[in-house]
């Protein structure tokens, strides 16, 4: 096991097998989960594995992150929101109000 997969929190990944983590085989799912429930210190360590802009590439590719999580790492990478994938495929929700 690696020294990145030694270092993450087994709670993140309760719908996989911990052991059979990958660093760059499951590269898109280590990124998605610490920055979804990660701490800062987390978040550092999968910058300095997998450098900024590959970081930034995965995150943008992503299909879903919570608005929370998103406003975050928008700010925290510099990243405008228009980037995301998630962002630009989310439906406007028009609700219809009877007076």
């Amino acid at each position: 096991m690696s020294e990145l997969i030694e270092n993450l929190n087994k709670a993140y990944f309760w719908d996989t097998d911990f052991e059979k983590l990958d660093e760059e085989k499951s590269k898109r799912l280590i990124i998605e989960r610490v920055l979804n429930y990660g701490n800062l210190r987390e978040i550092q360590l999968i910058k300095s594995f997998y450098g900024m802009e590959e970081v930034k590439s995965v995150l943008c590719k992503l299909n879903y992150i919570d608005p929370k999580t998103l406003n975050f790492v928008s700010l925290f990478f510099r990243i405008p929101k228009t980037k995301f994938k998630c962002y630009i495929k989310k439906q406007p929700i028009s609700q219809h109000w009877n007076y």
